[in-house]
């Protein structure tokens, strides 16, 4: 075996094994040889290597996705690192656990003027859950801080920063360990068991109008009898995202097309006594402004480790994990006579109606090209989406609810979104799509310099052009500063790009080429695919705003 020289290598590298962090993402470089040498030569981990470290960092955070493990970073010194901050505030909004560990120049090296150095220390201090900065020489306290480190990405979920100098020089190794140490993994904490779940039972069986709303969360989490029992509640009205992972026939999932025509006197009779909330970030900006000025007397966020208050009325956080906290509120809940419910089931009936009426009769668009693409994805799949309009089209429609679906809506930032989602493709191991808009995919294009993308893994690129989501925005005009300051205006494709990178390349730009390319796209899985749909840039805001017109 061969090992780093440098026994705060060794250090390092015998901790992450010893804690099982095995996945290391790494950015060549220099500084880092030590930890690169370490790591590449032990068959213990799996590494791979991704030279641009934005898309590295974005990489990794698809794999701890799917893993629900930590998975480390590791690059050279200087502005290496600050291309991996995008990826650390995702991870740390997104409760996703990132280990980021840089090599640096010792402490005498920094502000004198030496090449590829900067302040590296604490430098993700807004976004991080510990920095272990470490000094030159192995010892107790830097192993301490290292073993924190890994074990606080473990626990609390979300990203943490080792910051590790080398002194040259950097490439010399050795056959046989100088640094020993003793195990560090340490017992889990005991949960507190639930805090006032009584008080909060009696509150549940008084209140007629309980309001369930779900954003991000991973699939699989909740059990279908406490899925069951929440839509047979009378008194439950359970709103779900396309990022939720949450499917029964009862539940709102379109929430957008639902309360977007609501009337003053609508907004107030749907007004939840009760809001409960769990998983992460919600998309829909309609159901937050309806909540903030429509406040539930009481809203419970069910969540191990935060809560946000993101309706200004948050009342009780409960430390639990959400299955476990609904099926105690619900093994002791009555039923309450209530039409909460029965009155959302007419309307959501009424506005899918109007929603199938209204797609009949619309030119191709990105709206008309979502109603097509989202039922051809295949069953037991993953679907990975980019932000921006991309997921706001997708929330309007049901999706097969054996696919899983993720998104970046930590930040809600259109960059990573392909990074995340190869490096997803490539951990789930399952066929994976991801559909972008042409902004995100051209801005994030060095993800596909990657030499891990699996045979199965699926772009469809819907480029209109520009920036479509600023079209459906307050303040949009067709002048020439709208066009190139907010809308990004381009003629760019994806052909050379996807011809570079070895993927197969689909275009269609109408239903009848879209509807005879989809099938063999989705089918084909020797080579990762590219489909981009080109759609008219001047028609698909005013096809979805007067969407939203014709609901009622």
């Amino acid at each position: 075996m061969i090992y780093p020289k440098i026994p705060l290598a060794q250090s390092i590298l015998q901790i992450c094994l010893d804690q099982r962090l095995t996945h290391i993402v790494i950015s060549p470089g220099s500084r880092n040889a030590p930890l690169t040498i370490g790591f590449a030569n032990n068959p213990d981990f799996t590494c791979y290597s991704i030279a641009d470290e934005r898309c590295a960092a974005f990489f990794a955070m698809g794999i701890a996705q799917q893993t629900k493990k930590p998975v480390a970073l590791l690059c050279t010194s200087g502005s290496a690192l600050l291309n991996y901050y995008p990826a650390v505030a995702e991870a740390f909004y997104s409760q996703i656990p990132l280990v980021v560990i840089s090599a640096d120049r010792p402490q005498d090296k920094i502000d004198i003027g030496d090449g590829q150095t900067i302040r590296q220390q604490n430098v993700y201090a807004n976004h991080i859950l510990y920095n272990a900065n470490l000094t030159e020489e192995a010892s107790v306290e830097n192993d301490t801080k290292i073993s924190q480190a890994i074990t606080t990405a473990i626990r609390r979920k979300g990203p943490v920063h080792i910051n590790a100098p080398f002194e040259e020089p950097l490439y010399n190794t050795v056959s046989e360990l100088s640094v020993q140490l003793k195990p560090t993994i340490q017992p889990l904490p005991k949960r507190k068991f639930f805090e006032n779940i009584e008080e909060a039972v009696f509150l549940w069986n008084w209140a007629k109008k309980k309001l369930v709303l779900v954003g991000v969360n991973e699939p699989n989490v909740i059990e279908q009898s406490v899925i069951n029992q929440l839509a047979a509640d009378p008194s439950v009205v359970v709103m779900t995202e396309t990022t939720s992972n949450l499917h029964h026939d009862s539940f709102i999932n379109s929430i957008d097309t639902f309360i977007t025509p609501f009337t003053e006197e609508e907004f107030e009779t749907y007004r939840p006594t009760i809001l409960i909330t769990f998983g992460g970030m919600v998309v829909s900006k309609r159901v937050k402004a309806w909540l903030r000025n429509h406040k539930p007397q009481e809203h419970w966020h069910i969540d191990t480790l935060r809560a946000y208050d993101t309706f200004g009325a948050l009342t009780r956080h409960f430390k639990a994990e959400p299955n476990e906290l609904l099926q105690r509120l619900l093994n002791g809940s009555i039923t309450v006579e209530s039409n909460y419910n029965a009155t959302a089931q007419a309307l959501k009936a009424l506005r899918e109606k109007k929603h199938k009426e209204y797609l009949a009769k619309i030119p191709f668009s990105d709206f008309k090209v979502f109603e097509m693409i989202l039922p051809a994805l295949p069953s037991n799949s993953q679907l990975q989406i980019s932000n921006s309009s991309a997921i706001r089209y997708a929330q309007l429609f049901t999706l097969n609810p054996t696919i899983e679906v993720f998104c970046n809506r930590g930040t809600s930032g259109i960059d990573g979104s392909t990074s995340t989602a190869i490096g997803a493709a490539l951990a789930s191991k399952k066929q994976t799509t991801l559909i972008t808009g042409d902004i995100s995919f051209l801005y994030d294009s060095n993800a596909l310099w990657n030499a891990y993308i699996p045979k199965n893994f699926k772009i469809i690129l819907l480029n209109n052009g520009g920036g479509g989501i600023f079209r459906i925005l307050p303040g949009h005009s067709e002048t020439p500063v709208f066009n190139t300051y907010f809308e990004t205006s381009h003629c760019f494709t994806a052909e050379h790009l996807a011809k570079m990178y070895g993927f197969d390349y689909y275009t269609a730009s109408d239903e009848a080429t879209l509807t005879a390319t989809l099938l063999k796209f989705i089918q084909a899985n020797g080579k990762p695919q590219l489909l981009e749909v080109f759609t008219p840039t001047l028609d698909n805001d005013k096809i979805l705003l007067q969407y939203f017109k014709e609901l009622v």
